[in-house]
Formats: C-alpha cells, sequence, structure tokens
C-alpha cells in the first residue's frame, strides 16, 4: 500500500511540474516559434474611437438586416467617402482572423458576409475576443439600400 501512495505522489508532483512549465512557455512564445497573431484589418479605427462606434468620418447605416448573426455579434455598420465604402465591426478570437466580403448588390441590398477563419492545425491561441474594423467597396455608393450581415466560420 505504501509503493502505490508513493508512485502516486510523484505522479502529482510531474502533473504540476508539467504544468508549471507549460504556462511559462505559453507566455515566452515558446512552442514551435509559433508567434500569436494580432488584430489587423483594412480599416484601423482614428484614436479615441472605440470598437462597436462609428469612426468621426462614418455615417451610420440605419437600413440594416442583422437575422443572419449570432445575437451577440457586433451590428455596427456605416459608410465612408462618396458611400461606396461600407465598414463593419466583425467578431474573431485566439487564432481566429476575420474578413468581410461582398455577396451581392442589387437595386434594394446589400449583402455583406463576415467570415472568420480558423487554422485547421490545433494551435495554442489565446482566449480572447476582438472587434475589428473591416471596410467592403461597392460597386455604386449604398445610398437607400438595406444591408444584410451575415456570418459564418471555416477552418483553412
Amino acid at each position: 500500500m505504501r509503493h502505490i501512495g508513493t508512485v502516486v505522489g510523484t505522479g502529482v508532483l510531474l502533473l504540476v511540474i508539467s504544468a508549471c512549465g507549460s504556462a511559462q512557455n505559453a507566455g515566452t512564445g515558446a512552442g514551435g516559434g509559433q508567434e500569436l497573431p494580432t488584430a489587423t484589418s483594412p480599416s484601423e479605427l482614428p484614436p479615441n474611437v472605440a470598437p462597436g462606434e462609428v469612426p468621426p468620418d462614418g455615417k451610420p447605416v440605419t437600413k440594416l438586416d442583422a437575422n443572419g448573426l449570432a445575437p451577440d455579434h457586433p451590428r455596427t455598420v456605416w459608410t465612408q467617402g462618396d458611400g461606396k465604402t461600407v465598414g463593419v465591426v466583425a467578431q474573431e478570437g485566439g487564432c481566429g482572423k476575420a474578413s468581410a466580403s461582398v455577396l451581392e448588390q442589387n437595386a434594394s441590398t446589400v449583402k455583406i458576409e463576415l467570415l472568420e477563419t480558423l487554422p485547421l492545425t490545433k494551435q495554442m491561441c489565446t482566449m480572447d475576443i476582438r472587434f475589428p474594423p473591416l471596410t467592403v467597396q461597392l460597386s455604386e455608393p449604398l445610398g437607400e439600400r438595406t444591408v444584410a450581415l451575415t456570418s459564418r466560420q471555416e477552418q483553412k
């Protein structure tokens, strides 16, 4: 019986030591030399503009169909300049990378898809959620058309 206690105690000690080593390496970027990605986007918010706010040079979009988004997904959309540039706030987390694209444009609606691309291989990722502002270009100014947002995730 005494032998089992020694084996179990040694196992627990090894587990604790390896867990501490893993946590320490995670903070220093160890693990194959991979660096954690940072949020980048085609559109950067100016200083003093919080995520989810329309930039000072933006005009909020009032005709918005966000039924294709999860309930907790941001719903901030604006136009810039001549109305051909549409800005949206996307959502990404951990090793995910957000992007936006125009799926369809017609006389009444502009459909924009927000895509979060996740890596195929398992890797150590942060557990944060980021809300990067992204922009898409339209062929004609948005005008009075409705912006319909959808979102999905894919692995690549």
